[in-house]
């Protein structure tokens, strides 16, 4: 990466905003799985008459709790993205300021690898969604 001329402060300023627009995307991704559920449990069932089902969700239920399976990984991949740029941006200026092209070139190629899913903490242990 030659020839590197950055305003840090600015690459601060611009972080810092989109770490605020992320977090406006974390929060849409919080009411999105809400109001998918509340969707799915709101559709309500078929009343095919005899026995009685166990599950509270009918066809549009099904649906629905099928999309949000299948568009799962793409926000995953979405919210990783996301955080590998703002980290490798972060980084590659800290080692600019630094006086470390070496380093803020290697953070920046870093930040364009593409993120492992499976490497992504999950709601059930306490981190992440």
């Amino acid at each position: 990466m030659p020839d590197w001329d950055i305003d840090p402060l600015g690459v601060q300023r611009v972080l810092g905003e989109t770490v605020d627009a992320a977090d406006d995307l974390q929060e849409w991704g919080t009411a999105y799985q809400a109001s998918l559920r509340s969707a799915a449990e709101s559709a309500g069932t078929l009343d095919m008459g005899g026995a009685q089902r166990e599950s509270a969700a009918g066809l549009v239920g099904a649906a629905l709790a099928e999309f949000a399976e299948k568009t799962a990984a793409d926000l995953q991949y979405i919210a990783a993205r996301a955080g590998a740029s703002l980290n490798g941006a972060s980084q590659a200026t800290v080692e600019y300021v630094n006086g470390d092209m070496a380093m803020a070139e290697e953070a920046q190629r870093n930040a364009l690898r593409e993120p492992d899913l499976e490497e992504l903490p999950t709601g059930e242990d306490g981190g992440g969604n």
